[in-house]
C-alpha cells in the first residue's frame, strides 16, 4: 500500500473549523432521455461538453458515473434563498442546452425499465477505477437523486450532526420517495433506488455514530492506510461530513419530479440539518443517538411504504403514520426554518404516491413515466416563485 494516496484528515478538520453555519449547497442528478422513446441515452459527454462552453455551467454541471446520467450543482450560497436563484439559473441553462440537442431530462429515483446491463460508465480514469473496485455494484446504479449541503462550523460540531441527523433520514426518505417502478414493473416499493443503492454499495446507507471527528478520522484514516478508499467521495454514506467543503452532506431522497418539490425537499433537509446543530447548541435532546437497527427498520418501512405507512417512535414507544411523522418534523424545525428563511410547502401526495395513483387507474408505466418527463421539463425548465420570494412578496408590497 505504499502507493496509496493520503487522505489528509487533518485538513479535513481544518475546513470545519473554518466552515460558516448554514451555507447551503445543491446537488440535483437528471436521467438523460430520448424525449419520444423515453429510453435512456448515453450521451454524457455530448451534454457536458456543450455545458463546459457555457460560462455558468462549466463551473456547476458534473457527472455521476454512468454516461445516461447529469447533475448541476448550484455552488454554495449564503443563504438558502441564493442557493436556489443559483439553482435555478443552472438548471434553466442545463435544460436549454438538452432540448437543443434533442434530449430530455427527467427527475425520477430510477428509470422505469432501463436495463442496467446497458449502461455505459463515464469513460474517465476517475470512473473507469470505480468501476474495477466496485465491479456489477456500479453496474447497477443506474439512480439519481437530491443531494444538500449545509455548512457546519466546528469538526466535532459536524459529527455530532450527522449522528443526530441519523434518525431523521427515514422520515426524509418516505417524503422524498419517487421510484416505484423498475424493469418494467411495479417493485412494491415506493424508493427502489434506496434499495439498488443503499443495499449494494460500500460504506452506504446509514453510518453508525462516529461520536467524535477524532473517531471518525481514525476510522477513515485506517480504511485508506489499507487500500479501501483513496478519497472520501468513496464514503457514500446517507448523511457524511465532506471533507473539502466544511459541509454535512444529506444523501438519502430520490429525485424529485417538480421543481417546487425538489426545492421544498431541500429546504426541509436544510432545516432538519440546522436544527440539529442549534438543539446541541442548547444542550437539548432526547438521550443517545438511536442504535443502528432501529434506524435501519424505519429505513425499511420508508423504503417499503413511503408516506403510505408508519415510521416508528422508539423513544414513545409506538407507531404513528409517516405523515404524522412528517409533521412533528416540519413542528420541530420551524426555528431553523425561521432562521434560514425557509417555508417548506410539501405536496399532498409524493411522486411514488402519484405515480401508484395513475397505475391504479389504468395509465400505463410509461404514461406515468412520460407525464413525468414532461412535468421536470415545464418546472425545472421555466421554475416559478420559491417558497421564500412568495413569503416575501406580500411584506415587500406592504411597505411601498
Amino acid at each position: 500500500m505504499a502507493d496509496q494516496p493520503r487522505l489528509d484528515m487533518e485538513r479535513a478538520r481544518g475546513a470545519f473549523e473554518s466552515s460558516t453555519d448554514f451555507t447551503i449547497g445543491l446537488e440535483e442528478e437528471f436521467a438523460i432521455v430520448d424525449p419520444g422513446s423515453l429510453d435512456l441515452q448515453h450521451r454524457f459527454e455530448d451534454l457536458y461538453g456543450a455545458a463546459m462552453r457555457d460560462e455558468v455551467l462549466k463551473d456547476s454541471a458534473a457527472g455521476e458515473l454512468i454516461a445516461s446520467e447529469i447533475e448541476i450543482r448550484s455552488g454554495r450560497g449564503e443563504t438558502f434563498g441564493e442557493a436556489i436563484r443559483l439553482q435555478r439559473e443552472r438548471r434553466k441553462r442545463l435544460f436549454a442546452l438538452a432540448a437543443d440537442m434533442g434530449l430530455g431530462l427527467a427527475s425520477t429515483g430510477t428509470h422505469p425499465w432501463a436495463d442496467y446491463l446497458d449502461q455505459r460508465i463515464i469513460d474517465t480514469p476517475h470512473y473507469r477505477r470505480l468501476h474495477k473496485d466496485l465491479g456489477w455494484v456500479a453496474q447497477r446504479n443506474n439512480t439519481w437523486s437530491l443531494h444538500v449541503h449545509v455548512g457546519v462550523q466546528g469538526a466535532d460540531r459536524a459529527i455530532a450532526v450527522c449522528d443526530w441527523m441519523r434518525e431523521l433520514l427515514p422520515v426524509l426518505l418516505a417524503v422524498s420517495a419517487n421510484s416505484p417502478f423498475l424493469d418494467g414493473r411495479n417493485t412494491g416499493l415506493h424508493t427502489v433506488r434506496t434499495q439498488i443503492f443503499t443495499r449494494t454499495f460500500p460504506r452506504c446507507g446509514i453510518p453508525s455514530p462516529f461520536n467524535t471527528w477524532s473517531e471518525y478520522a481514525d476510522f477513515i484514516e485506517m480504511l485508506n492506510r489499507v487500500g479501501s478508499v483513496m478519497e472520501s467521495t468513496q464514503l457514500w454514506w446517507s448523511v457524511r461530513p465532506h471533507h473539502t467543503f466544511g459541509t454535512v452532506e444529506v444523501r438519502i431522497c430520490d429525485a424529485q419530479v417538480r421543481a417546487g418539490e425538489s426545492e421544498a425537499l431541500a429546504g426541509l433537509i436544510a432545516a432538519c440539518v440546522a436544527q440539529s446543530a442549534m438543539a446541541l447548541d442548547e444542550g437539548e435532546g432526547a438521550g443517545a443517538p438511536l442504535a443502528d437497527r432501529q434506524i435501519e427498520e424505519n429505513l425499511w418501512r420508508a423504503i417499503r411504504h413511503g408516506l403510505d405507512g408508519e415510521l416508528i417512535d422508539f423513544r414513545r414507544g409506538t407507531a404513528l403514520p409517516a405523515r404524522a411523522a412528517v409533521e412533528e418534523l416540519l413542528q420541530w424545525t420551524q426555528p431553523a426554518q425561521e432562521a434560514l428563511g425557509i417555508t417548506v410547502d410539501l405536496p399532498e401526495q409524493n411522486g411514488a404516491q402519484r405515480a401508484l395513483a395513475a397505475l391504479e387507474g389504468g395509465a400505463s408505466i410509461p404514461e406515468i413515466y412520460r407525464v413525468a418527463l414532461e412535468e421536470t421539463t415545464e418546472t425545472f425548465s421555466e421554475p416559478t416563485a420559491t417558497a421564500v420570494e412568495r413569503r416575501a412578496a406580500p411584506q415587500a408590497a406592504s411597505g411601498g
